[in-house]
């Protein structure tokens, strides 16, 4: 294999990682998983005030802008009681079951 293959291929599988590796640092999505279904699935599931959005509703990049937009910030009463970290949790576990993730998932 050439050389120039073998630093191609390591730089896709380092870009790969990386992309990965951004979501929401230090969230829980175990505890995002929870507080997705207390806090979010009222507003987000069909017929709901937000419209149906699950986890495989976007991909993961589409996930960290939507969090990085804060796309709620002009509906303070949505996020009332939730913490930073909350969020994190909450990002980390849609990022991490979005439509192009190795564990995608509805949140049932």
């Amino acid at each position: 294999m050439k050389t120039s293959t073998k630093i191609a291929i390591a730089m896709a599988v380092i870009g790969s990682l990386s992309i990965n590796a951004y979501a929401a640092e230090g969230g829980n999505p175990k505890k995002g998983k929870h507080l997705y279904k207390k806090e979010c699935k009222a507003c987000h599931s069909q017929g709901g005030e937000g419209g149906e959005l699950t986890p495989m509703a976007k991909t993961m990049s589409q996930w960290d802008r939507f969090f990085d937009k804060d796309k709620h910030k002009f509906k303070p009463e949505v996020f009332n009681g939730l913490s930073e970290q909350d969020l994190k949790d909450i990002q980390q576990f849609l990022y991490d079951h979005a439509a192009d993730s190795d564990q995608p998932q509805t949140c049932g």
